[in-house]
Parts: structure tokens; C-alpha cells; sequence
């Protein structure tokens, strides 16, 4: 089943939702689970070095034009660990969204 109770630009809006009837009878919806993308199916754009102060809600803001899109970091370096992306010094790949192709694929 797939519903539309996500926004276009959420990491959840193209995950599945399932329907568990319990015993009682009351039908509970629930997504299924989200798996963090393989980083190999994006485009690197640019490598960014994280500096003092950088959170990946910022970066995001900065780099990608809207902070809600914070989530699209972890999946295009791998990461299921977010925070880790905030260490200063890192460099952390800034990415197509997933399934866009690059110029070099034109």
C-alpha cells in the first residue's frame, strides 16, 4: 500500500505502508522499513569540508536550499550514524538526488 501522508521531499514519501489487524480489530497502518540507500547510486556534485558550527540541518540549507532535506547527507555518504557528518574537518559528498543523473551520464 502506498499513501501519500508524506510530502514529496520526505525521505518517507515513497516508503510502503502495511496494515496490522491485531486481535481486537482495530487495523493499525505502519511504514515499512526504510533502507538507507546504496551512496554509489548518486552523483557527487562536490565534496564539502565540515567547518566549526555546521549542523546538517544547515548545510543543507546551504548547499541543497531547504534544511527539511538534512536526511539527504547521511544517504549520500552512507552514513546511519547523521552526527558523524558534523565532525569538523570531515569531507562529506553533496549529492544529485537519488536516481538523477549527472552531466557525465547525459
Amino acid at each position: 500500500m502506498n499513501d501519500s501522508r508524506f510530502a514529496p521531499n520526505s525521505r518517507y514519501h515513497s516508503v510502503e505502508t502495511a496494515e496490522w489487524l491485531p486481535p481486537e480489530g482495530t487495523p493499525v497502518v505502519y511504514l515499512r522499513r526504510r533502507f538507507v540507500p546504496d551512496p554509489g547510486r548518486f552523483v557527487t556534485v562536490q565534496e564539502y569540508r565540515v567547518v566549526e558550527g555546521d549542523r546538517l540541518d544547515r548545510m543543507a540549507a546551504a548547499v541543497l536550499g531547504d534544511p527539511q532535506q538534512f536526511w539527504r547527507l547521511p544517504d549520500a555518504n552512507g552514513s546511519l550514524h547523521p552526527l558523524e557528518l558534523e565532525e569538523i574537518g570531515r569531507r562529506i559528498r553533496l549529492t544529485l538526488p537519488e536516481g538523477m543523473l549527472g552531466a557525465d551520464h547525459a
